[in-house]
């Protein structure tokens, strides 16, 4: 579907590699290996993933290590899940020149609010932070999922709290003040390019408006949202199995509607403007969508979980994966696929005998030599 619909669409550099990525994947140009099975002779091609973070094909493996490797950071605690979102209004700030800017505000902002008011309750809590910025529909619609424990490091200990310690009601206006704070330091310094709206206006709406903060505990506890959150350290709005149909002009998914108890339709939208929705959602380059903070943070994770453990008195949790464990070992444990298994006597082992490198022009080239030119 990108490949009818792409060359019309004006692209940034970053949108136009991602789908050079995706358009590349799995095909020659991207090179690819030949293996003959060790015992029954079958030969055996395969052509290399993009592994590109937006391609909707790859990373199924990269996203189940990362939730494994989350799960010696949890404490024998409760936690809760926090959805952090914004009012329409601010939107084309998260949209323009600046977006990796002003997602570094949305991520500042949150984390700053959870701490800081946690703080005053003489406590450190840990935050866990991934950033959606799509919805079902796949609009734009940037919001803040955290994962945050059910209690924090304290002067006096370990403070454990079944409900959550942190209320709504002051997180909300503290979460907004911060927010259209630093979008006004952005926009005062000439940072942001909101378009053809006046940003001014957009804040001064926004600051009108309720902010809604979603709370929520997950009943099949900490290692579900870990989960649900490792399926968008790779990939972007929509995985292949949501598509229904493309008949060359129009494109049907499944969608969720949240406005109608979330129940699953159909939606459709023609090929340009699918391809559009799905593109705004690439990344600017190098941009980190999860981040830590509190007792999670890179720098002090280790001590302070150690402490805290002491305190609950706690076990370390072991991780799943052997040290060492290679991709084919833990494809095997974890999906029960062996890549390295003959498809044809399903005994022999696939040996890799000769291997090709990509042979094209790099097709993020191309589609950059097809990009209307600004005036």
């Amino acid at each position: 579907m990108l490949r009818d619909h792409v060359a019309g669409l004006r692209l940034d550099n970053q949108q136009a590699r991602a789908t050079a990525h995706i358009l590349a994947c799995r095909t020659g140009r991207l090179g690819g290996h030949l293996a003959v099975c060790d015992r029954c002779g079958h030969t055996h091609f395969a052509y290399h993933s993009c592994r590109d973070r937006h391609c909707p094909r790859c990373g199924s493996l990269d996203q189940a290590l990362w939730a494994e490797a989350q799960l010696p950071h949890l404490l024998p605690l409760s936690y809760f899940h926090l959805v952090f979102t914004l009012p329409a209004s601010l939107r084309p700030f998260f949209a323009g020149h600046g977006r990796a800017l002003a997602l570094d505000a949305l991520f500042a902002a949150t984390s700053e609010t959870i701490l800081e008011t946690a703080a005053r309750r003489g406590l450190l809590p840990g935050v866990l932070a991934v950033l959606h910025t799509w919805t079902q529909k796949l609009t734009s619609h940037p919001h803040l999922h955290c994962l945050v424990t059910g209690g924090g490091l304290g002067h006096n200990g370990f403070v454990h709290r079944r409900r959550y310690l942190l209320p709504l009601k002051v997180l909300r206006p503290v979460f907004k003040a911060k927010l259209l704070g630093k979008l006004q330091v952005l926009l005062r310094e000439r940072r942001l390019d909101v378009g053809r709206h006046s940003g001014h206006e957009l804040l001064r709406d926004a600051s009108r408006r309720d902010w809604n903060i979603h709370i929520r505990r997950p009943l099949a506890g900490a290692k579900q949202v870990v989960r649900y959150f490792a399926r968008y350290t790779r990939r972007i709005a929509i995985s292949d199995r949501r598509l229904v149909s493309y008949d060359g002009r129009t494109v049907v998914f499944r969608g969720r509607d949240r406005a109608h108890g979330n129940r699953q339709k159909l939606a459709q939208l023609d090929g340009p403007s699918f391809a559009r929705r799905f593109l705004q959602h690439v990344l600017p380059p190098r941009f980190v969508r999860i981040r830590r903070y509190g007792l999670l943070s890179n720098r002090v994770r280790d001590g302070l979980l150690a402490r805290c453990r002491e305190l609950l008195a706690a076990d370390a949790p072991t991780s799943p994966a052997p040290p060492g464990e290679s991709r084919t070992k833990a494809s095997l444990r974890i999906f029960g696929v062996d890549p390295e298994l003959c498809p044809n006597c399903y005994e022999g082992r696939l040996v890799v005998r000769a291997e090709w490198r990509a042979t094209r022009l790099p097709l993020d080239l191309v589609i950059n030599s097809l990009l209307p030119r600004p005036p």
